[in-house]
């Protein structure tokens, strides 16, 4: 890192801040991605300026219930979390794996080559990277890597931010998944807001965050972070923490289900679920998938596609001459769980 960046330092201009960011990482070639209001979610979408981010907005969340109010007019990230994650730019719901085309009495088959773009996701929770360490196991560093998932996580740079808007749904500090930034990232942001302030804490994490952070900060007012700002950020951290009234303790929950594989708590569920796929849709951390060829009417083309499927589907467990194992909706909610 240069030795400039090797401290966290403090822009005095958040909104300047922001703005020499997007343009740092756009000159770096990346498409940003982040945080944006559309109607009445604050979901993922490009990102070209400071303007376009949900300035002064923020997010009520509770079982069943997700809406966008007012915040306090001021903050860039004071929601807690959007309904998408970054899962479909690193791995699309659906994708041609290949083509194939009948030529004469020939017949051409087509593969194509991973060049997914390069994004960068500014404004991404801890919990939203732990969530990639997910997906990184099973897609990226298992016996079997997906070319096009790797190619993207390569190309992939991640802005966090240390989270301040807790939902009352959030967990991840019984998980060790947040609220504070500490794994997985290039540079992390914390936003303060106390008194009349609204300046940006920025650390680099990484060699290429070093360079994106010298080139942000290109014309913008900065000084080195003082004791004051550091202790700022372990302030905000706790008091996130601290209204999370949600907790759950992984192996206790492991040891629980596995006891309890015939408790009337999975009829009560599947009584109600309609089996629609919604929740591993948005989920940060499923990544099945399924495969299936189409073929034009005539005969003359055919594609095989990949495209995201769910535990709670009927086909999702089917063996050949047995058929699904998961017939009900009972076991297929238990499997997911």
């Amino acid at each position: 890192m240069t030795e400039r960046m090797a401290a966290p330092v403090v822009a005095t201009d958040a909104r300047m801040a922001a703005q020499g960011l997007i343009t740092a990482l756009r000159q770096h070639g990346f498409t940003v991605i982040g945080p944006r209001r559309r109607g009445d979610v604050i979901a993922l979408d490009e990102v070209r300026a400071v303007d376009d981010l949900p300035v002064g907005w923020t997010d009520e969340q509770e079982a069943a219930t997700y809406r966008v109010v007012a915040g306090d007019g001021r903050s860039l990230f004071g929601y807690a979390l959007g309904p998408q994650s970054p899962r479909r730019y690193l791995s699309p719901p659906r994708r041609t794996l290949w083509t194939g085309e009948r030529i004469g009495l020939d017949f051409v088959i087509r593969t194509r080559e991973p060049d997914p773009p390069s994004y960068a996701f500014l404004g991404i929770r801890a919990c939203e990277l732990a969530a990639i360490d997910v997906q990184d196991r099973v897609l990226r560093d298992g016996r079997y890597p997906d070319p096009d998932y790797s190619a993207a996580r390569e190309r992939a740079f991640f802005v966090g931010v240390n989270c301040a808007a807790p939902a009352p749904t959030c967990f991840c500090a019984s998980m060790d998944t947040g609220p504070e930034v500490r794994r997985g990232h290039d540079l992390v942001l914390t936003e303060l807001l106390e008194g009349g302030r609204h300046e940006l804490l920025m650390e680099a994490a990484t060699e290429r965050g070093a360079a994106v952070l010298d080139a942000a900060l290109d014309g913008v007012p900065w000084r080195a972070a003082e004791p004051r700002d550091v202790q700022a950020v372990h302030d905000i951290v706790a008091a996130t923490a601290a209204r999370m009234t949600r907790r759950l303790d992984p192996e206790t929950a492991r040891d629980t289900l596995a006891a309890n594989l015939h408790h009337p708590q999975w009829d009560d569920v599947a009584d109600r679920c309609l089996s629609c796929t919604n929740c591993t849709l948005v989920c940060p951390t499923c990544f099945c998938s399924s495969v299936e060829d189409v073929t034009s009417i005539d005969g003359e083309r055919t594609e095989r596609s990949e495209r995201w499927d769910s535990c709670f589907t009927l086909g999702h467990s089917t063996l050949h001459g047995m058929g699904s194992v998961r017939a009900d909706v009972r076991s297929r909610y238990r499997q997911w769980l």
